[in-house]
């Protein structure tokens, strides 16, 4: 019997590359993706789509949340806010979505209970990201404990974060070599048609293709 990974896929690059980490470890892919009201949830829904496609997975699911759009507290999810392009801040920044995460997680387990799963893989990542406190290890390890306390006996998930202590120039460079189709992949916090180039998510995907000595596929207005 084959191994299943359920794999929460932004559209974004790390996800992307999270994914492509558990389909060569031999699992089969769950692919997951959430619409949840952020401005470009048209773009991010495509590109997920075409991730999902491209690791031939087992099974599709794209979940509406639409109460982060009511509680707000998010330049993602609140067009009053709006998108930082100032460059990257101290704290946590207003890009940050109320527990996100923690929501996502939740979710993702439900399904991994559901197809019996052994791994959940989430591409976050810590020290090179954008300030988020549902992105470091420590915080997802005690996600997972509370998990396997809340399951079933049998279900013994392990939470996997491979990329959450690599630099974005390293998540370029090893999703180049894994043939990660960085060209369906989005980041852009603002804009769906071509990535704006100024905000905090293209700012950090720009530099990580700079560091690493590659052109980004994706076009930018910015450029």
């Amino acid at each position: 019997m084959n191994k299943i990974a359920v794999c929460i896929i932004s559209g974004g690059m790390d996800s992307a590359l999270g994914a492509t980490l558990a389909k060569n470890e031999g699992y089969d892919i769950v692919a997951l993706h959430f619409n949840y009201g952020q401005r470009t949830q048209k773009k991010e829904l495509e590109s997920f789509r075409k991730i999902a496609k491209k690791l031939e997975t087992i099974e599709q699911y794209e979940i509406d949340l639409d109460f982060f759009k009511q509680i707000g507290a998010s330049a993602l999810t609140d067009s009053s806010l709006e998108v930082p392009t100032g460059g990257v801040e101290d704290g946590v920044p207003i890009t940050y979505v109320p527990f996100r995460n923690g929501i996502f997680i939740s979710i993702a387990t439900a399904l991994a209970e559901k197809h019996g799963a052994e791994a959940l893989f989430i591409g976050v990542v810590e020290e090179d990201s954008s300030g988020y406190p549902d992105c470091r290890d420590t915080y997802i390890k005690s996600m997972e404990q509370s998990i396997n306390l809340g399951t079933k006996e049998e279900t013994k998930l392990e939470i996997r974060m491979p990329l959450v202590h690599m630099k974005k120039s390293e998540i370029v460079q090893k999703s180049i070599e894994l043939n990660v189709p960085l060209e369906d992949t989005w980041s852009c916090y603002k804009e769906e048609e071509r990535a704006c180039g100024v905000c905090d998510s293209c700012r950090l995907r720009l530099n990580g293709f700079k560091l690493a000595g590659v052109k980004d596929p994706i076009e930018y207005a910015s450029f």
